[in-house]
């Protein structure tokens, strides 16, 4: 096995056009870690704040290798590793220590693709085994990449959080990797679903993957009463909030008493006056959302295999223009996730 290998480091924060295709040493695993080669990775709105100087004070990713997000086979065991072996095709969770029960501050700072822990825009990664998570035959690794951010996410707020119920209501901002998430594992547990957009076009696209209503944000701007009319006054049980400062208000008029809001993005800024009035009087539950553990991963992966749910994948880009697919992220034309095939000819499963 070749000692170097291919990998893109932030040279500038500055988006897409501060990566570089750079020659790297090979990782070696250590004790309890096991060597993977990455054949897929995939794309999230935290791998263009992290390469943007937009993720938080102090954390510089100059020289970093990036994304969080990625799936292969391991092609190396390091010394004390069990229950995993060379060959196997597997996903690593988003904080690789985090493993189970509530996170520590430790275990979120080593996050892949971040400040502190290499990312997998690259061909080979060294993670502790014990975070792995095997691939069920049925999925690529293309659509197995897609899994340890968007998924975890979507998974953690409905199943894990509110304890989605089949029946209840569930209002998806966007249609970003998240909200597709949210949308078909809703699904999947029988709620129904109110997707917002402002593209009456994927607004349709939903639609055909199950959503109950669609409500254009641009043309029907006070969506959170069009929610409660869709609901005969009830409300959202549930609502996916990835917008932040400019839809969290409305979230708020558009939940249902005793409703959960599961606070995941901050595509419209971090800074917000909310209405105490509506989060006591309707007895609303913020709840922050920042990925998962390694059994939300484990159960994430079962249930869509055992449900037969495959990924929505707007895109796949070959390696060499990874640059590309952060551009066209950056557009935010994509309807699903964006995926990097680190090898076209032998990325499938």
């Amino acid at each position: 096995m070749k000692n170097e290998m291919a990998a893109y480091v932030v040279e500038r924060e500055t988006g897409p056009s501060g990566l570089k295709l750079s020659t790297l040493p090979r990782p070696v695993p250590q004790m309890g870690e096991v060597l993977i080669r990455v054949r897929a990775s995939s794309l999230n709105y935290r791998d263009h704040l992290t390469t943007s100087a937009q993720y938080g004070p102090g954390h510089t990713m100059t020289g970093r290798i990036p994304v969080s997000d990625g799936a292969g086979e391991i092609v190396e065991i390091g010394a004390g590793v069990t229950g995993f072996k060379a060959g196997d095709r597997v996903t690593a969770n988003f904080f690789p220590t985090w493993i189970s029960g509530p996170a520590s501050g430790e275990q979120l700072k080593a996050a892949l693709g971040g400040a502190f822990a290499p990312g997998m825009l690259a061909e080979y990664i060294a993670v502790p085994a014990n975070s792995l998570v095997a691939l069920a035959a049925s999925m690529s690794f293309e659509e197995a990449a897609t899994l340890p951010c968007a998924g975890v996410t979507a998974w953690y707020a409905l199943f894990d959080t509110f304890k989605l119920q089949p029946g209840q209501t569930v209002v998806v901002q966007g249609t970003g990797g998240v909200s597709i998430y949210a949308l078909q594992l809703a699904k999947m547990a029988g709620a129904k679903v109110i997707v917002t957009s402002s593209s009456d076009e994927k607004l349709e696209r939903a639609k055909a993957l199950g959503a109950d209503h669609g409500v254009n944000y641009v043309t029907t701007p006070d969506w959170d009463k069009e929610v409660k009319k869709l609901t005969g006054g009830h409300g959202a049980d549930i609502i996916v909030e990835v917008g932040g400062t400019g839809t969290i208000e409305k979230s708020l008029s558009a939940a249902a008493i005793g409703g959960g809001i599961a606070v995941i993005g901050i595509l419209s800024g971090v800074q917000s006056q909310i209405s105490l009035f509506q989060v006591l009087a309707k007895q609303v539950r913020l709840h922050g959302v920042y990925v998962g553990a390694r059994e939300h991963l484990a159960a994430l992966t079962e249930a869509m295999a055992i449900n037969k749910v495959k990924p929505v994948i707007d895109r796949v880009f070959p390696f060499k223009d990874a640059v590309a697919a952060f551009a066209y992220q950056a557009s935010n034309k994509h309807f699903g996730k964006i995926v990097v095939a680190h090898d076209l000819a032998g990325s499938q499963k």
